[in-house]
């Protein structure tokens, strides 16, 4: 309903409106600037005139003028010690097992994957004495610093399932781990 209201009131009147706004004089123009008036003169005679006639005296200094352009030597940038690599960096294929889809094909020496770290802390969780951290450092081309500490402050998540009869009270005694 407020949409035809509107347009009644809009649409009131609208030829006599348009007419008398058509009607009113028009206001005058600003001066224009004198530059914008030269535009016109241009095509005047002696304007072209002037433009084309060459004056004897800023020739003659024109033809005084020499320039001589030199480039500057031309330097060898020197890499600041910084050399290309000899050779290219040595890497290993991964050793992923089921997740193979999951994970990239070739790791740099000293670095691992995602799926690798996530399998080789499982491992040393589930047997610390067959995973120790000089087995993992030379299966996995690591340093042994690094493997320490990755089995110090990385520690996989832990599924818990508590046993069905002590579903409605959780009681002291310790619950049974999935791996």
């Amino acid at each position: 309903m407020g949409g035809r209201v509107t347009r009644v009131f809009r649409n009131f009147n609208v030829e006599n409106r348009a007419s008398r706004e058509i009607s009113k004089e028009k206001p005058t123009p600003a001066p224009r600037h004198r530059t914008a008036r030269l535009d016109t003169m241009a095509d005047s005679p002696e304007i072209k005139e002037e433009v084309l006639r060459k004056d004897d005296k800023f020739l003659t200094l024109l033809k005084d003028v020499y320039v001589e352009s030199r480039d500057p030597p031309v330097r060898v940038k020197d890499g600041g010690g910084e050399r290309l690599p000899s050779k290219q960096e040595e890497k290993r294929l991964t050793k992923l097992g089921h997740l193979e889809a999951l994970d990239v094909k070739k790791v740099s020496k000293g670095k691992i994957s995602l799926v690798e770290a996530l399998t080789l802390l499982n491992n040393h969780k589930l047997q610390p004495q067959i995973w120790t951290a000089e087995k993992i450092a030379a299966e996995y081309s690591l340093e042994l610093k690094d493997v320490n500490s990755l089995l110090e402050f990385f520690i996989p998540f832990t599924v818990m399932e508590f046993p069905k009869e002590t579903k409605k009270a959780i009681t002291s005694r310790k619950p049974k781990q999935l791996t």
